[in-house]
């Protein structure tokens, strides 16, 4: 306990308590839509895609942190919907 915080042990791999999973796979759909030609289309389609990322996205993904936390104990660690 540090300072009125709980602190949770986290699995070096998780990717289903890992709310920016999420994001790095909208981010890979709509670059590839857009077809980038180059390192440079890639890394610039990048950028303009993840500006585009509503807020209400992340703050939807960061609120399901509770939910994503019991469905990976009830599965006892194995994959889960998220």
């Amino acid at each position: 306990l540090i300072k009125g915080w709980n602190i949770l042990e986290w699995p070096s791999q998780s990717p289903d308590l890992n709310p920016i999973e999420n994001l790095w796979w909208d981010l890979k759909k709509a670059v590839a839509v857009r077809k980038p030609k180059n390192v440079t289309e890639l890394e610039a389609f990048a950028h303009d895609e993840w500006a585009k990322i509503p807020v209400d996205r992340c703050k939807t993904l960061v609120s399901s942190y509770a939910s994503r936390l019991k469905a990976v104990i009830t599965v006892k660690g194995c994959c889960t919907k998220y």
